[in-house]
């Protein structure tokens, strides 16, 4: 049976050492290292965490260590990122965001998980992105927090 493809944002590798969301980020992490499901990871971020604290460059590193897909920021994501920043679904402030998003639709992951319930974990913009998403030919795509994808922290 294949393993369903995570992208993990930023987010949720920096949740394992904040109180709020520690159980379910290091929970998600307990999933990939039993093999539960499969990490995807984008040059997103680890440009993001370039400038990150020691302890989330380890937690990176640990999670590069489990053999993650990677995958790349093409231009078909940025395109499709720009139709999100055109739709004002994320303003360009957090264009990341809005690569995280293309990134993980163009890589047909089966779920992206991310604890910014601002601009990515959100009903409104779920429903923006995947309008976006249809209109442009794409699938849509599944965003949740790790608390409702891992089966630790019970």
């Amino acid at each position: 049976m294949k393993k369903m493809r995570i992208y993990v944002d930023t987010s949720v590798i920096g949740g394992c050492f904040d109180p709020e969301f520690e159980k379910w980020s290091n929970g998600l992490f307990r999933d990939f290292h039993v093999g539960t499901f499969l990490p995807v990871i984008s040059d997103v971020v680890d440009a993001e965490l370039e400038e990150a604290p020691s302890d989330v460059r380890d937690k990176y590193a640990e999670l590069l260590a489990l053999e993650p897909e990677f995958v790349h920021l093409t231009q078909e994501a940025s395109d499709l990122a720009d139709c999100y920043l055109k739709d004002k679904i994320i303003s360009e402030n957090y264009v990341d965001d809005a690569l995280h998003i293309a990134i993980a639709t163009v890589s047909l992951v089966d779920i992206l998980v991310s604890w910014n319930f601002r601009h990515i974990v959100h009903y409104g913009k779920i429903r923006q992105f995947n309008a976006v998403n249809l209109r442009c030919g794409y699938n849509l795509i599944q965003i949740y927090s790790p608390r409702e994808v891992t089966s630790y922290g019970d």
